[in-house]
């Protein structure tokens, strides 16, 4: 029985390395997004309902951008300072 349960969880690691592999390689080998590429994503998903947890973040592809922002500013309004920059693009 634990020869089988062995051989499962192998299997099983197998199974998501070839996964991944022919799935565009492991997240580690793709190069990084470009911050006009994650302020885009960051619109998108924002735009979908979706609500950005992390300020630093944020803060950090704003900055990115090339825009002031204060720590003290509120996510929404960078957010939306970030949104007027990615369409001046």
């Amino acid at each position: 029985m634990k020869l089988y349960s062995a051989l499962n969880v192998w299997i099983g690691t197998l199974h998501r390395r070839l996964a991944t592999m022919f799935a565009g390689g492991t997240p580690a080998s793709r190069p990084p997004l470009s911050t006009e590429q994650r302020a885009k994503d960051l619109i998108r998903a924002v735009d979908a309902g979706g609500l950005p947890l992390n300020p630093a973040i944020v803060n950090g592809i704003a900055r990115q951008l090339g825009l002031e922002v204060s720590t003290h500013a509120p996510m929404a309004q960078t957010i939306e300072r970030i949104r007027k920059a990615v369409q001046s693009l």
